[in-house]
């Protein structure tokens, strides 16, 4: 749901695209470089570059992860115990993701349920075979 803020500020960017005041913009269509830190504080840099150059990655983006690949997993499961178990454990991972973010519950992920995913995956299948 969009707040009136949010849709006033949607407003303006769409009459200042209609505008052309986006058109021929400084480093328009060339990449981002991401490799500039000039984003981060001065202090955080060097730790940053650190953790970066580890592969290490904040818990949030380790759990998505986790989520990810479980949701791939569960697709693929033909037995229905396993499948219930393994959602069990997709619910368990979202919640945790949930917890950690202690943000705007709009923001949440929502836990996957049984009859829904069933039927999803019941429906791919039916498409799979004709």
């Amino acid at each position: 749901m969009i707040t009136g803020f949010e849709k006033i500020v949607e407003e303006r960017i769409r009459k200042a695209q209609e505008k052309g005041m986006f058109d021929n913009l400084q480093g328009a269509g060339r990449p981002l470089d991401l490799a500039r830190d000039s984003h981060i504080p001065e202090d955080l840099r060097l730790s940053y570059k650190i953790l970066k150059n580890a592969d290490c990655l904040p818990p949030e983006i380790e759990i998505k992860k986790e989520i990810h690949l479980t949701e791939a997993l569960l697709a693929q499961m033909p037995d229905t115990a396993a499948r219930y178990t393994t959602l069990k454990k997709l619910n368990f991972l979202i919640m945790k993701l949930n917890m950690a973010r202690q943000g705007n519950i709009r923001f949440e992920m929502d836990q996957k349920y049984m009859p829904d995913l069933t039927e999803r995956l019941a429906s791919k299948n039916e498409r799979e075979r004709s």
